[in-house]
């Protein structure tokens, strides 16, 4: 699989370093692979892109996004375009990760991860599949975040 995996920071409430968007731009390729292990269906749109463009935004931005795209109010974690664009909330995953006592780019990277679940045609709006598609990208996210990560992303 050759696949560029582009994050841009378009935000500036959470303080994201730009050391976070490299790393996590390499361990991107490892996700989107192990998200077509886990593809709901064999022809997913994953297997067709050569570029996914990840965009870290501001909950003003989500908000705008899900209610354009989604006809949902407020801001949300991720928003996933199968044209290659996934749309990360930044304020949300800070808010997460503080809740769930997590690092922020432990949770940053579960909505990259979620997401490419998403473009392996995963979805997560029914009960049963949320299930699948939460216990696919936890087992991911499991086997991504080493300790080396861990402390490249501190």
């Amino acid at each position: 699989m050759s696949l560029e995996i582009i994050i841009g920071n378009h935000q500036q409430i959470v303080d994201i370093p730009e050391t976070w968007l490299t790393v996590l731009e390499q361990v991107a390729a490892q996700a989107a692979t192990l998200a077509l292990h886990h593809a709901a269906i064999d022809d997913s749109p994953l297997c067709h892109l050569a570029t996914i463009e990840v965009a870290l935004v501001d909950d003003l931005t989500s908000e705008r996004v899900h209610r354009e795209f989604m006809d949902i109010a407020g801001a949300t974690d991720v928003i996933t375009f199968h044209h290659g664009e996934i749309v990360i909330g930044a304020e949300v995953a800070k808010r997460q990760a503080s809740e769930y006592a997590e690092p922020l780019p432990r949770e940053i990277l579960r909505y990259l991860v979620h997401g490419l679940l998403h473009l392996s045609s995963h979805e997560d709006d029914e009960p049963a599949a949320r299930l699948r598609m939460e216990t696919a990208q936890e087992a991911i996210v499991a086997s991504l975040w080493t300790p080396q990560l861990a402390e490249r992303l501190a």
